[in-house]
């Protein structure tokens, strides 16, 4: 049996509504924690929440500004995507659909 850790984890994570806008947003490009906030409609420690089990998912990273150290950018990881869109391709390639018609 294959090992699915990696991908119950980011579905484990994905499994909330402000989470998974996060990772769209972050597919435009990387943010700050506040202008994800702002975007998503809640507060920042609302945001840093969820954007700690984002990180810890491996669905997200974060880059630290050489300047500014206080200035973190996260952005998206893309192994961790491509697991559950491999994952999600596989079942629809196999499943016996029944004809619509």
């Amino acid at each position: 049996m294959p090992d699915y850790s990696q991908l119950d984890e980011s579905l484990r994570a994905l499994n909330d509504p402000t989470r998974r806008r996060v990772v769209e947003l972050l597919g435009a490009g990387a943010q700050r924690a506040g202008e994800l906030a702002t975007s998503a409609g809640v507060t920042p420690p609302v945001m840093s929440r969820h954007l700690r089990v984002l990180l810890a998912a491996g669905l997200v990273d974060d880059e630290r500004s050489v300047t500014d150290a206080r200035v973190r950018l996260f952005f998206l990881c893309r192994e961790p995507l491509t697991v559950v869109g491999s994952w999600i391709e596989r079942v629809l390639s196999e499943a016996p659909w029944e004809d619509d018609s």
